[in-house]
C-alpha cells in the first residue's frame, strides 16, 4: 500500500493594513438643494405654474378674439367672480349645491358599501353586483332626469336620486375590484385568526384594497359633482333655492358670459380644492403612509 501524503498546511498570509485618506477634492456627500430645485420638487408649485400658464393663455386668447359676449378674458371673469362673491350670490348658490352633493354622495357610498359587502361575503351577492353594475354603470345619470322628475318632483330629492346613481356603481365597481385583488395570503391570514363576515371585510379586505377604494371615491366624487351641476342646469331651482348650475343657467339667459365663466371657474375651483386638499390628506394618512402608493 502507498503511504498517505502528509496533510498540507495552508500558508499564513501576513496581515496588511492600509490607511485610506479621502481625496482633498471630495466635497459634501449630501448637497443642499437650491431654491429652484426645491420649488421644482414641490407639487403645489408645479401645479400652480400650470394654472398660471393656462390663465395667461386664456387672457391672451380673449384679448385676441376681442368678443366679450363669446369669450371673456380671464381678468373679466375674475371681475365677475369677485362681484358674485361680494354680493353673496355665488357663496349662497355654492352652499345649496354642496349641501345636496354631500347628502347624495354619502348615500351613494353607503349603498355601494352594502352591496360590495354582500358581494364579497356571498356568491349570490357577487352575481347581483356584477349584474347591476353591467346594467346601470353605462347608463348616464342625466338619462334618469325625466324619471326623477316623475317620481320625486322638481326639488332636492330628484337631484339626490341622480347623484346616488352616478356615485353608486362607480364606487361599488372599484371597491369590488379592489377586494378581488387582495392576495390569498392575506385572506388565509384573516381566516387563521378567525375573522368572518364584517370583521373579515373591515379587518383584512378594506385595508388591503384601500388604494382601489380611494380611486373609486375620487371617481364617484367627480361623477357626482358634474352630474349635479348638469342636473341643476336642467332642474333649475331646487327646494326654492337655485344652486350653482342654476346660477350659470340664469346668466346664460341674460347673456352675461363673464358671469357664466365665473360660475364655471367656481366649479373647477371646487374640484381642484377637493382633489388637492381632502383626497391628498386621505392619501397621506393612509396609502402613502402604508407604502402602498408613490408620492
Amino acid at each position: 500500500m502507498m503511504n498517505a501524503s502528509p496533510r498540507m498546511t495552508p500558508p499564513v498570509r501576513p496581515e496588511i493594513e492600509f490607511d485610506v485618506t479621502p481625496p482633498a477634492e471630495l466635497g459634501d456627500v449630501a448637497k443642499p438643494l437650491s431654491m429652484l430645485e426645491k420649488l421644482t420638487e414641490n407639487t403645489a408649485v408645479r401645479r400652480g405654474l400650470i394654472l398660471v400658464v393656462i390663465a395667461l393663455v386664456w387672457e391672451a386668447y380673449g384679448r385676441w378674439l376681442n368678443s366679450p359676449l363669446t369669450f371673456p378674458t380671464f381678468l373679466d371673469t375674475l371681475e365677475a367672480l369677485r362681484d358674485g362673491i361680494a354680493s353673496g350670490v355665488i357663496p349662497q348658490r355654492l352652499s345649496v349645491t354642496l349641501q345636496t352633493l354631500v347628502v347624495g354622495y354619502f348615500i351613494g357610498l353607503i349603498v355601494a358599501a352594502v352591496l360590495t359587502t354582500v358581494a364579497v361575503t356571498s356568491r349570490i351577492g357577487t352575481d347581483l353586483l356584477s349584474t347591476f353594475t353591467a346594467m346601470f354603470n353605462p347608463l348616464p345619470a342625466i338619462a334618469l332626469l325625466p324619471l326623477a322628475l316623475l317620481w320625486f318632483g322638481l326639488g332636492r330629492p330628484s337631484l339626490i336620486f341622480v347623484i346616488v346613481h352616478s356615485v353608486l356603481w362607480a364606487v361599488a365597481l372599484n371597491m369590488h375590484s379592489g377586494f378581488l385583488s387582495v392576495s390569498e395570503t392575506l385572506r388565509m391570514a384573516g381566516r387563521t385568526f378567525g375573522l368572518k363576515g364584517l370583521r373579515f371585510v373591515f379587518g383584512i379586505l378594506i385595508p388591503a384594497a384601500f388604494p382601489a377604494i380611494l380611486a373609486g371615491l375620487k371617481i364617484g366624487w367627480a361623477f357626482a359633482w358634474r352630474t349635479l351641476i348638469a342636473a341643476e342646469l336642467v332642474f333649475g331651482v331646487s327646494s326654492g333655492q337655485g344652486g350653482l348650475g342654476w346660477y350659470i343657467f340664469e346668466n346664460r339667459n341674460t347673456l352675461d358670459t363673464a358671469a357664466v365663466f365665473a360660475g364655471l371657474l367656481t366649479v373647477m375651483a371646487v374640484g381642484l380644492l377637493v382633489e388637492a386638499v381632502i383626497f391628498r390628506i386621505i392619501e397621506a394618512k393612509t396609502v402613502r403612509r402604508w407604502g402602498m402608493q408613490r408620492g
